[in-house]
């Protein structure tokens, strides 16, 4: 498998990243995920933007452009024959020593870059079953629409949910839903469709912009409203979004099904949708086994 290591194309053996390098410090950097179907990437303008506006906001002067970057992971992509799969690229601010909070002087520190391509099909199994979730706390920074490669508090919300014997965990603030440990969060109520709008609340995902793309399409009404977790307990469907999982129905929260179990009809409209969305950029996929 070769992967880029800083501005070189390398098989993963030859990658040694420093003890004393931030991002395994204190990461202290950012992270993004695309996702390629038929060779081909979709929506990567918008994860490139989102990169370097997070690269930004951390104060990490990227070491090429954007476009640079595009035909980077293009050439991985390639050399990797990436059919269906994901390529995750990430920036640390370097390697510092000795270990201090403070950043190191700009620009008397390199950032450190790498980027890793994966074959992963669409789970069209669970696209169309769902998923289970469970209502655990959110307890994270008060940055998450920071694209941080720090996710421990993620982790432990999703650990969580796997303990109790769920796929995927609702996080809430005071009753508010937020959004999920690794996605974004929708309810439907009378064919409306409920999303937390964006702010440092949760991550403004690509895919829920592209849904609400397809939704505005399909003529489904959304709306970008706080809701809380009665309304969440009272709602027709819910599913979650993401550039791995797409549109992925959740059909049950605390074995509690959400409306009859299944995978609702707005759910299916948007993953329709959704889909030409995709075949849009990257021309036809398959839609079953």
């Amino acid at each position: 498998m070769k992967v880029i290591w800083n501005d070189q194309i390398v098989d993963r053996a030859e990658v040694k990243i420093d003890m004393e390098d931030r991002g395994y410090q204190f990461a202290d950097g950012v992270y993004d995920v695309v996702r390629a179907y038929n060779g081909c990437f979709f929506t990567l303008d918008d994860h490139v933007n989102r990169f370097f506006s997070n690269m930004e906001r951390i104060e990490i002067d990227a070491p090429f452009t954007k476009e640079q970057l595009k035909d980077r992971l293009k050439e991985l992509l390639e050399i990797n024959q990436i059919d269906t799969g994901n390529i995750y690229f990430q920036m640390t601010r370097g390697i510092a020593s000795p270990r201090n909070h403070s950043f190191p002087e700009l620009g008397s520190v390199p950032p450190v870059f790498t980027a890793s391509a994966t074959f992963v099909p669409r789970n069209i199994v669970k696209m169309d079953k769902g998923i289970t979730a469970s209502i655990v706390p959110d307890t994270r920074w008060l940055h998450c629409d920071i694209k941080s490669i720090s996710l421990l508090g993620n982790i432990l919300a999703k650990h969580e949910a796997h303990k109790r014997g769920f796929d995927e965990a609702v996080l809430h603030r005071d009753g508010n839903v937020t959004e999920c440990s690794a996605s974004n969060m929708w309810m439907v109520k009378d064919g409306v469709v409920y999303t937390h709008p964006d702010g440092n609340l949760i991550l403004p995902g690509i895919t829920k912009k592209m849904i609400i793309i397809a939704a505005a399409k399909a003529g489904i009404l959304v709306k970008e409203e706080v809701f809380t977790l009665k309304q969440l307990d009272q709602a027709d469907e819910a599913f979650s979004s993401s550039t791995t999982h797409e549109v992925m129905p959740i059909i049950e929260i605390d074995a509690k099904p959400v409306g009859d179990g299944r995978k609702g009809p707005v759910a299916a409209k948007l993953q329709n949708f959704f889909i030409k969305e995709i075949e849009a950029q990257c021309g036809s996929i398959s839609v079953s086994n």
